[in-house]
Order: C-alpha cells, then sequence, then structure tokens
C-alpha cells in the first residue's frame, strides 16, 4: 500500500479502457469513485470493481460512491430510492421515533447489502448539513433537519449502521455546506457568519464522529478565511481539527468544481498544502487525471495507519 498516491479518481465508463488501466498501474490512487455511468446492472459492477483490484491485489482496495439515496441515487440504473431521502428519515426521527429506528435501519442494511454485492466498501454519507431557508437547494432534501441535533443524532446511526455492515462512511461538507446561497459545483459560496455562530449551529453537527473519513465543503468562510474556501484553507483545516475534533482521513470535495479558481495543478497542491489527506476528482478526464495524479503525493504514515483501521472494519 506504500506506493500509492494520496488521491481518488473517477472513471470514464462501464469498464476500464486499456488507458485507465495503465493509468491505474502507473500513479496508483489510494481509491477509486463510481458514479451513475459506472453502474449498469451488479454484474457489470461487480466485474468492474473486480478488475480494479485485481490491478491493486488488494481485496479491500477503497472504491467509493455517492448513495445517499432521495436525488443522490448513483445505483438508479438498478433500483430507485426517490422518496427515500435524508429529509424524509429527518422528519419520521420527529413524528414516530420507533419507526424511525426500524425503517432507517433497514435502509441502510439493504444499502449496504447493494453496495457489497458491486463491490463498493466505502458510501460517502452522512451529510451533515443543516437544512436552511434561503440556502441554495444542493442541499435541501439532502439534510436531515434544521436543528444540528437532530442532524448530528442521525448521522450518529448512519456511521455505526453502516459500520456494522463492513461499509466505511464520509461524513460531508465538513464544516457545513448549510449556509450556501449558491451551488459550489458552479459558483463559491461565501458565508458571512461569526464564528461563535458557526460552532454552535453548523460546525456543530460534525462533532465526535466516528466516521473514518470526511469531506471538504468548497466555502468560503468569511470571518475564518476571507481568501481561501473550507479545501484550501489551513485555518479551517486546523480548525477541522482542533475545535470540531475531527481525528481520521480528510478528503477535498471534487477539485473539478467551480467554486475553485486557479488551475487543477495549483488546486491540487494547495488542498495538500492545507492539510487535506486525500485530493479527489470525480469526471473521468484522463488529461486532468494525469494532472491531479502527478501533483499527488504519496500516502504518508497518517494515512496508511488510518487506512489499515478502516480495514478492520470490512470482512
Amino acid at each position: 500500500m506504500n506506493n500509492r498516491r494520496s488521491f481518488i479518481v473517477g472513471i470514464k465508463s462501464l469498464k476500464l479502457s486499456i488507458k485507465e488501466q495503465n493509468f491505474l498501474k502507473e500513479y496508483k490512487p489510494w481509491g477509486i469513485i463510481l458514479f451513475t455511468r459506472n453502474i449498469k446492472n451488479i454484474k457489470q459492477a461487480a466485474n468492474l470493481t473486480n478488475s480494479i483490484r485485481k490491478i491493486f491485489n488488494d481485496r479491500n482496495y477503497p472504491i467509493l460512491v455517492d448513495q445517499e439515496g432521495g436525488r443522490v441515487n448513483r445505483l438508479k440504473n438498478i433500483i430507485l430510492f426517490d422518496n427515500l431521502s435524508s429529509e424524509f428519515f429527518g422528519k419520521k426521527y420527529i413524528s414516530n421515533n420507533r419507526e424511525f429506528h426500524f425503517l432507517y435501519k433497514l435502509f441502510i442494511d439493504k444499502t449496504s447489502f447493494l453496495l457489497k454485492s458491486i463491490g463498493v466498501n466505502i458510501n460517502t454519507v452522512p451529510v451533515l448539513d443543516l437544512k436552511v431557508k434561503g440556502a441554495s437547494n444542493i442541499i435541501g432534501d439532502r439534510s436531515f433537519s434544521k436543528d444540528t441535533k437532530i442532524v448530528s443524532k442521525i448521522g450518529d446511526y448512519s456511521i455505526n449502521y453502516f459500520h456494522q455492515n463492513s461499509i466505511g462512511t464520509v461524513i460531508k461538507h465538513i464544516p457545513g455546506h448549510g449556509l450556501a446561497k449558491v451551488d459550489s459545483h458552479h459558483y463559491t459560496p461565501i458565508v458571512n457568519k461569526k464564528i461563535d455562530y458557526l460552532i454552535k449551529k453548523d460546525f456543530a453537527a460534525f462533532r465526535n464522529k466516528k466516521a473514518f473519513f470526511a469531506m471538504t465543503a468548497h466555502i468560503i468562510f468569511k470571518q475564518i478565511d476571507n481568501i481561501n474556501t473550507v479545501t484550501h484553507s489551513k485555518k479551517l483545516i486546523k480548525l477541522i481539527r482542533n475545535k470540531i475534533g475531527f481525528k481520521n482521513i480528510i478528503i477535498s470535495d471534487d477539485l473539478s468544481m467551480k467554486s475553485l479558481k486557479g488551475n487543477l495543478r495549483e488546486n491540487t497542491i494547495k488542498t495538500f498544502k492545507a492539510g487535506c489527506n486525500l485530493a479527489l476528482h470525480c469526471n473521468g478526464n484522463y488529461n486532468e487525471m494525469e494532472i491531479v495524479g502527478k501533483n499527488s503525493p504519496l500516502i504518508d504514515n497518517f494515512i496508511l495507519k488510518k487506512t489499515s483501521q478502516f480495514y478492520k472494519i470490512l470482512r
């Protein structure tokens, strides 16, 4: 594992091209992330993940997916989860707590079974961003609630249930995307709230989480760092470590998102300089993948140690 590089990359289609196979052999990314474009049915997806793991000769090699339920459903070619959004479970938690526990565990058990059947071992959930009135609907029903305590509590259940099913989790978008008024896929959200407010509300939802991974928000929190998004901010990564207390692997959000200004090479280098452990690149564009690969360092002892801890829950 020592010779892998500190990045996660997407691929283009339903199977690895020769070019992609060579890329994986040469650059050795820490992990691969799948999207709907990579998943047609269970057999095809399992063949794809097997072919990736063969290259690395590692049955635990990290393969991620965004499988939230609701509208973020990368398995939609296999099954629909349209009504089972985080908002649905957040409302159920309030209206009928007993039913919530039964349904939420069932939802995660079945999701995990599907993920394992296609060879995925990390799900980029739970979304711990608060639902905020007047904010961009990029989060919207992907949030459990506007109440920090409810978001935090359901987040704990999510992490625990997935871990019981041998699936790693990625809390996102740390330290909180809820206040963003624009979609960071296209623009740079700027949040002007005071740090005391943020620590009590948005940031609090991420405290004391047992997830092995966290994904950053491409947001500028003006009162903390008025120049850099979280992904590129030493101050905010330090805050995530010290005030929020997240001690495991920090992954950047997708470096091809428009929120980040500057070119991809700079954006990759700045991600590591700020203190992120892994850089994420999703779109499967080969030339871009090479830029990220070339500018990502070899994994260090911290990533090695934390990855070994994650491997222990896999069976």
